[in-house]
């Protein structure tokens, strides 16, 4: 084989190992729940990752370029920033935001909501976030 030819296999798997493991760490590192996300601040720091929480209700505040809100899970609470509009975001409904924690404070930017659910979508945890977060999660 000539010397030519393994330099080129030797990129093209190169290249090809990169893109595997690129995507593995994604699939397995990038989604967190409120409560994973909040005990993983200071690590996740100002990286990309999905966010998961059932919207806090009574806490929806619609701007002219996007809608400030905070999703809760386990308990633990994140103020979400998100730009642009969304005609499902609704009190206690599950949503998984995309963005990322904004420097120096705890406020999560989202620009993009990936996951939207119906008005009729329930679960279990979205039933259960219709009792109010007082009655939930303080002593």
């Amino acid at each position: 084989m000539s010397r030519r030819l393994a330099v080129v296999l030797a990129v093209i798997l190169g290249a090809m190992a990169f893109l595997v493991v690129k995507g593995l760490g994604d699939a397995t590192t990038f989604f967190r729940n409120a409560d994973e996300a909040v005990a993983q601040r200071d690590s996740l720091g100002t990286k990309r990752f999905r966010l998961q929480g059932i919207v806090l209700p009574g806490s929806i505040d619609k701007r002219a370029d996007g809608i400030d809100f905070v999703v809760e899970w386990h308990c633990a609470t994140v103020p979400v920033t998100h730009q642009g509009g969304s005609a499902v975001l609704k009190d206690g409904i599950p949503v998984v935001l995309e963005g990322a924690f904004v420097r120096g404070r705890d406020t999560y930017d989202s620009d993009r909501i990936i996951s939207k659910h119906t008005q009729n979508y329930r679960t279990d945890r979205s039933k259960d976030a219709q009792r109010s977060y007082e009655e939930r999660c303080k002593p």
